[in-house]
């Protein structure tokens, strides 16, 4: 009930339009029925063979009513589908405000095929919970109690009669297909979503399926999940088909009871018009049993769309923010941090300062916790010792949003979309100029290969700019982030997938072209590392040793032997 509750809440601001349309559906079947009535009258009373004149109105009503059948529907239509769009557009807008703070330390517990359906399977699910679930019980309400009345005018025992009818069709059914419904709708979603993750598996890996001969096993478990999906479709088929023929079988029994009760006090004239009219207003009850069925799925999806929506975020802003420095000053006190599944810190006491302007590296083995840290920094994670400082204040005084502002990041696997190169700029700076484009381009030393291009700036480059080098996507990166220009540089592993020439030439293009930037470099490749004024070496969460790059190798630690193993890789 309280799933049910909160959709509703959700399509509140448009119920004007729900209104119309519901108005509009009860004026459908008014129509319906008014023609069945109509005609059978217009049959009746022409088989005593009366003058044309008699049959005038009649006539007139047919056409009036039929026109008005079709014009009403389509105007229905209209107005229903119009509040199903608008819904379906707010409930994308609110489930991703709902998931944006959760991106990325939240969202690592779910599988990228799962993420996806319920962004898109389960989102547009819920744009049939008005047009299938909520107003053709509305609309069933108003015709019943419209043909009761109508059906009371000429005996109150026929009101009742089509009332307990109606009862059957649009309580009795509807609560049968519920109880049948109830689990195979839910189990009809998780079916979608095991098949899209598998899906989603096989697409992502196919390079490696093919290249370990794993096609046999990926396609049996293909299978299983569509023999899965196809098992609950066919359940949820084989109870529509149940709910049509009871709605149809009711309909008819109630038509047999009214002739019974009305041959003996109805004029001859009009047990047409009774018989015909009941069975026209059944229409309204027919998608009932379906409206419920929808209903099980879409509580379903509903649920799942809650659950990660009211997951608490991984950080929360401050009520009053402080206002961040353009240039702070970053001090790093007894850090410590463990992640909530785990027992033991991954970060602990950790300690160091970085100026504006300087350049500083965080290096160490893979699981020393370089990555952590820059999460932390980030604000993706808040910390559960420790503090980190910009200029004297606290970090978790500052909005997330006021602190990514200020930095520039170039990751190890930097996205770009699967649009142009433009485009893909423009995520740093949408309102940026031509100018300041190829400025940026220019010192990242990638126009000239952008020129070659045959489209240019507006060269598509495919998803995850796979039509793009290494060396090229990491310097359209660094293009972004220049056009960015944040006063904090992060460099996180970005040059770890290229090769030993491009990862030269790439950082030589940054330290040249960032020189006015205070920089943070993590990494555990020691290249270019000669050019920052303090390396930081962390090892199991700690800092175990700092300093230069030739004060570390004299000393002979763990730099020294990290330095020495990447070189003979190199010779190697």
């Amino acid at each position: 009930m309280t799933v049910f509750l909160r959709l509703l809440r959700l399509i509140r601001p448009f119920w004007r339009g729900m209104v119309l349309s519901l108005v509009l559906g009860a004026a459908t079947i008014g129509s319906s029925v008014a023609l069945m009535g109509t005609s059978a009258w217009l049959i009746a009373k022409a088989a005593l063979q009366p003058s044309v004149a008699e049959l005038g109105i009649a006539i007139v009503g047919v056409r009036f009513f039929g026109i008005a059948r079709g014009v009403i529907r389509y105007l229905e239509r209209l107005a229903s589908h119009d509040v199903t769009f608008r819904l379906l557009a707010q409930l994308r807008v609110w489930f991703y405000q709902g998931v944006e703070p959760l991106a990325p330390a939240r969202l690592l517990a779910y599988h990228s095929g799962d993420l996806l359906n319920r962004i898109v399977t389960d989102v547009e699910n819920l744009q049939n919970y008005y047009l299938r679930v909520i107003a053709p019980p509305a609309i069933a309400g108003l015709t019943a109690v419209g043909m009761a009345i109508f059906m009371a005018f000429y005996d109150i025992r026929l009101a009742a009669i089509i009332l307990l009818g109606m009862a059957a069709a649009g309580i009795g059914v509807p609560y049968l297909t519920w109880r049948l419904s109830c689990g195979p709708g839910r189990a009809l979603v998780s079916a979608q979503s095991g098949l899209k993750s598998t899906l989603v598996d096989n697409v992502k890996g196919l390079a490696d399926i093919l290249a370990f001969g794993y096609q046999d096993q990926q396609q049996d478990m293909n299978r299983r999940s569509n023999r899965d999906y196809f098992d609950q479709e066919q359940r949820i088929a084989r109870i529509e088909s149940l709910h049509e023929a009871l709605i149809a079988f009711i309909a008819l029994m109630t038509v047999v009871g009214l002739l019974v009760v009305a041959i003996p006090r109805v004029d001859g004239l009009y047990l047409a018009v009774v018989a015909l009219t009941t069975l026209a207003c059944f229409e309204a009850f027919t998608p009932l049993p379906l409206a419920v069925q929808h209903l099980s799925s879409n509580l379903a999806s509903a649920q799942r769309l809650f659950d990660l929506v009211d997951t608490s975020p991984p950080v929360e802003d401050p009520p009053v923010p402080a206002i961040l420095p353009p240039q702070p000053r970053i001090d790093v006190r007894g850090l410590g941090f463990r992640y909530p599944a785990q027992d033991q810190p991954v970060l602990k006491a950790i300690d160091f300062r970085l100026l504006p302007g300087q350049r500083l590296a965080i290096v160490g083995p893979s699981g020393a916790g370089k990555s952590t840290f820059l999460n932390l920094l980030l604000r993706f994670w808040d910390y559960q010792a420790g503090e980190i400082q910009l200029d004297g204040i606290e970090l978790k005084q500052f909005r997330q949003e006021d602190v990514l502002a200020r930095l520039g990041v170039v990751n190890q696997r930097t996205y770009l979309f699967n649009a142009t190169i433009r485009e893909n700029l423009l995520v740093a700076r949408p309102k940026a100029t031509e100018d300041e484009i190829l400025h940026a381009t220019r010192r990242a030393r990638i126009h000239e290969f952008i020129q070659s291009l045959p489209q240019g700036y507006e060269t598509w480059v495919g998803q995850h700019g796979m039509r793009l080098s290494g060396g090229e996507r990491q310097r359209l990166a660094i293009a972004r982030v220049l056009l960015k220009d944040a006063p904090f540089l992060i460099l996180d592993e970005a040059t770890a997938n290229l090769d030993a020439d491009t990862e030269q030439e790439i950082m030589r293009t940054i330290y040249d072209t960032l020189v006015d930037k205070t920089m943070l470099v993590v990494t555990h490749r020691l290249v270019g590392l000669e050019a920052m004024d303090e390396i930081v070496v962390l090892h199991d969460g700690a800092i175990v040793e700092r300093g230069s790059h030739a004060t570390l190798l004299a000393t002979g630690g763990l730099y020294w032997q990290m330095w020495e193993q990447q070189n003979q890789l190199i010779a190697v």
